[in-house]
């Protein structure tokens, strides 16, 4: 899913009962205040890829479907949809309306579908398109755009021909690479589209009209949204944009904003407060990836593996991160992914990886020999910028000096430009994060697949693709799973990544905000039924 702020971050709105006055909530005009992490990157529903734009998105845009209050798919901007091994058929709301009041119509999601294929967009989530008849041809292959199989029946049926069978394929409906995009706006707009509010168009329950970039945004209910009648806020403002947890916490005593999320030293505060504490895991995996390019040294896999050998992701959770819900890292695949009868953890346990200085050095000085090196140049590891990311890279520092004499120079950089030098390949070693799209193993086994363009290290193995096609090929769940086993065997047995944790978050929330709804899919957190009482 989606790169992550690293840590904490797009954490979001509070104030401490006592604070009457406080602006963070304000029942008379039904208005919230917030936090966000990092200013979103890009607003373009079909290029982006990241967390704090697509929370974003998920307020002022809608797909085909939706996810409800208790995680269920249910209708968005389609009242009704049927689908079959082949074909999927949606019939659109007649009342589902842009912001300007004109209807969202079936020609706005063949002409977004059609723009995220094209090869000239460039979008690094084309891929989440394929299973859509001819996609991968159009975006990998140059065939034209309009052999995409999605066409329209008037204005308001959508027939989409299927490339295969795909198990997950109505979860994909409510993603945000699948909204709809109405062409003539996009075409006025041309370069500028999504650049400033003004310059969008929105059909979800609430419309951007405000956006200082780098200072504050500002989200107002949308007055021709379908289901207006059930979005009881009427305005979410996010005056602060900051990755500092520390900041957003005494903003949160302050009464500034309604929600906030907790680390080490800010939980101890909140508990000193006696601050109801809430947890909750996002679904979200972090790792260390390596850079696979040629003519870069982690390109060597037995330097991976050196790396891989000293690394303790039981200590970075326990004593640096110490924030109570997070999970040591085992593998890309999470501990909650379904499989065949219970979990695909469970049924396939990943290859443990156990603390071993000597093993580690034996790797060490076979990646010597293998790139005719009498030591090791340094290292450059690219992480975020925030309090916690810092701390993370510097215990990753330590433990190469300390185990296996390594160099490793941190590279701090802001959210949008840390994803612009991961797309550059600007790295030997990023902190990386990503989320899950959709309830499915294939939502992070495609991850590393070499046509992915979120494969920011571009690892490229031709039996690890040939797993990922056997994946998708077939609904057969054994023949799914057995497969997802061998990527997850890959993934380990080829360093090609290093896990570090599953994400839990710790966080306080106004007690007289209502409502809202924290989920592993369709943008966390959700608003759609906040109010403030």
């Amino acid at each position: 899913m989606i790169r992550f702020n690293q840590l904490l971050v797009l954490v979001l709105f509070l104030s401490l009962p006592s604070l009457c006055l406080a602006q963070a909530v304000n029942a008379r005009t039904q208005s919230i205040s917030i936090a966000l992490g990092a200013e979103p990157p890009d607003l373009n529903s079909m290029t982006s890829t990241d967390q704090s734009s697509i929370f974003i998105l998920n307020h002022v845009m809608q797909g085909l479907l939706r996810y409800g209050k208790n995680g269920q798919l249910v209708g968005g901007v389609a009242e009704k949809w049927t689908l079959s091994n082949d074909e999927a058929v949606f019939w659109l709301r007649k009342n589902a309306l842009w912001s300007d009041g004109r209807p969202v119509t079936a020609h706005d999601f063949v002409y977004a579908w059609r723009t995220v294929v094209h090869p000239k967009t460039a979008s690094q989530y084309a891929f989440i398109l394929y299973p859509l008849k001819n996609a991968e041809a159009i975006n990998q292959q140059g065939m034209p755009v309009e052999a995409l199989g999605v066409v329209t029946e008037g204005d308001f049926i959508l027939r989409i021909k299927l490339q295969r069978p795909c198990a997950y394929f109505l979860s994909l409906m409510a993603f945000v690479t699948y909204y709809p995009i109405r062409e003539d706006f996009h075409q006025e707009r041309s370069t500028r589209y999504a650049a400033e509010a003004e310059e969008m168009l929105f059909n979800g329950p609430f419309k951007l009209v405000k956006w200082v970039h780098g200072a504050e945004l500002a989200l107002v209910k949308n007055e021709f949204y379908w289901d207006r009648d059930n979005i009881r806020l009427q305005r979410i403002d996010v005056p602060f944009i900051t990755t500092d947890t520390g900041t957003t916490f005494n903003l949160f005593k302050d009464g500034e904003i309604a929600i906030a999320g907790l680390d080490v030293a800010t939980i101890s505060n909140a508990l000193e407060n006696r601050l109801p504490i809430k947890k909750f895991n996002d679904g979200a995996v972090f790792y260390l990836e390596f850079n696979h390019r040629v003519g870069r040294l982690t390109r060597n896999k037995n330097l991976r593996k050196a790396i891989q050998s000293v690394f303790n992701a039981n200590e970075l959770v326990n004593k640096v991160i110490g924030v109570p819900g997070n999970r040591p890292g085992e593998s890309l695949f999470p501990v909650w992914l379904p499989g065949k009868e219970k979990t695909f953890r469970q049924e396939y346990p990943a290859r443990r990886i156990n603390f071993d200085v000597e093993r580690a050095k034996g790797y060490l000085e076979m990646a010597k020999k293998e790139l005719q090196l009498e030591s090791i140049p340094p290292l450059y590891l690219l992480s975020g910028d925030s309090p916690g990311a810092t701390v993370q890279a510097e215990y990753m520092q330590e433990v190469l000096s300390r185990y296996l004499g390594l160099e490793l120079k941190l590279d701090k950089q802001i959210f949008k430009q840390r994803l612009a030098k991961m797309t550059s390949g600007d790295f030997d070693m990023v902190a990386a994060g990503w989320g899950p799209d959709y309830n499915d193993p294939m939502t992070f086994a495609d991850l590393f697949a070499s046509w992915n363009e979120n494969n920011r290290g571009r690892y490229a193995d031709k039996d690890y693709d040939r797993w990922v096609r056997v994946a998708q090929e077939t609904s057969d769940v054994e023949v799914r799973m057995n497969a997802f086993g061998e990527l997850q065997n890959r993934l380990i047995e080829d360093a090609v990544l290093i896990p570090q944790y599953e994400r839990g978050f710790v966080y306080v929330q106004n007690p007289r905000l209502k409502g809202v709804v924290r989920r592993i899919f369709g943008g966390d957190p959700s608003y759609y039924y906040s109010y403030v009482e």
